[in-house]
């Protein structure tokens, strides 16, 4: 185990930075620091300080938003980030995360105490007994009862230091992607053995949340800080992460389109919408896109950062979104100016 930091920017798909796209800038800077693991992500829906996009037809023309996490110990990452600053021209929201990094076995590995976010690193065909590993790890979570668990693909990034791109006419099995599960600090302590015996090659991270809603039931509100806290810290930020289907829904529209709105329309600093490929929440089975369907059964996440006392207004508006369905947590993070 040990202490690390997610560095997470967002941005859009046509930033450009160092005469080139800024998602290649980026993953080039975390390639040549071999960082332990980065994914770019493409998301489907968001606003933002300089791009605005939804996911209806004709997306392809918009500045659609792009989300970029690299994990690694502390220092790695400070010095991915000041590479990253030096960048010329560039346009994005930077956020740094404390979490617990685990690589090795996972027998002896502890989880926080309370709600915690379990994040597991994963190559797309990665296989473990057979079967695709991605697969094996979601049914094991939710056979074990951890609240949900959402696989997001990436589109580019960094395994274990070297850069692995997804490509046409490729089987793209090192191309990174992420599992994120909510869950008690017990029971996902209890599951990380398993997970060391199925994955030859774990590589997982720990975060404490927030769980603030569930199925519609307010748990929890978002922790609020004192002036001085805030004067003390002025990069501080929290973040909400709203996981839900395609097929859920508000007042007839689906639920990541009425967030959206709602949250523009409140005056948020920004939204981002990404669409998992498999996972499950609300108790359901997990699932994911068959081609037989009529209608989407992937899962969602809308991510939403601001200051804690925009948070607190902000998460009045995901509250009344979320009246019947999603799951809400609630993480503290530092914007990197």
């Amino acid at each position: 185990m040990s202490d690390c930091r997610k560095l997470t920017t967002y941005f859009g798909e046509r930033a450009r930075a160092d005469g080139s796209f800024l998602a290649d800038a980026l993953v080039d800077i975390y390639a040549r620091h071999e960082l332990q693991t980065s994914l770019v992500m493409r998301g489907v829906a968001g606003f933002g300080a300089r791009h605005q996009s939804t996911d209806r037809l004709l997306t392809m023309s918009e500045d659609l938003p792009l989300v970029a996490v690299a994990v690694d110990e502390r220092e790695r990452i400070e010095a991915a980030l000041a590479d990253v600053r030096a960048l010329p021209r560039f346009t994005g929201l930077i956020t740094l995360e404390r979490a617990t990094l685990l690589t090795g076995g996972l027998a002896a590995a502890t989880a926080p105490a309370g709600p915690t976010k379990l994040t597991v690193y994963l190559g797309r065909q990665e296989r473990t007994t057979g079967r695709p590993a991605v697969e094996a790890v979601v049914e094991l979570l939710h056979r074990r009862g951890i609240a949900g668990a959402t696989v997001l693909l990436g589109i580019d990034g960094t395994a274990r230091g070297a850069r692995q791109r997804a490509r046409f006419f490729a089987r793209n099995a090192q191309v990174p992607l992420m599992v994120i599960a909510i869950g008690d600090g017990d029971r996902i302590a209890s599951v990380l053995p398993e997970l060391g015996t199925l994955l030859p090659r774990p590589l997982v991270t720990l975060e404490p949340v927030q769980l603030c809603k569930r199925d519609g039931r307010a748990l929890a509100t978002p922790r609020t800080f004192d002036e001085q806290e805030l004067r003390d810290d002025p990069a501080l930020r929290q973040k909400l992460m709203i996981y839900a289907s395609e097929q859920s829904r508000h007042a007839g529209r689906p639920l990541h389109r009425a967030l959206v709105q709602a949250l523009r329309a409140e005056g948020a600093a920004g939204a981002t919408v990404l669409h998992g490929i498999w996972g499950y929440h609300d108790g359901h089975r997990p699932h994911g896109d068959s081609f037989w369907q009529l209608r989407r059964r992937v899962p969602t996440v809308t991510v939403v950062i601001d200051t804690p006392p925009r948070i607190q207004r902000l998460f009045a508006i995901v509250g009344r979104v979320t009246d019947e369905t999603g799951l809400v947590t609630c993480e503290a993070c530092r914007v990197a100016t």
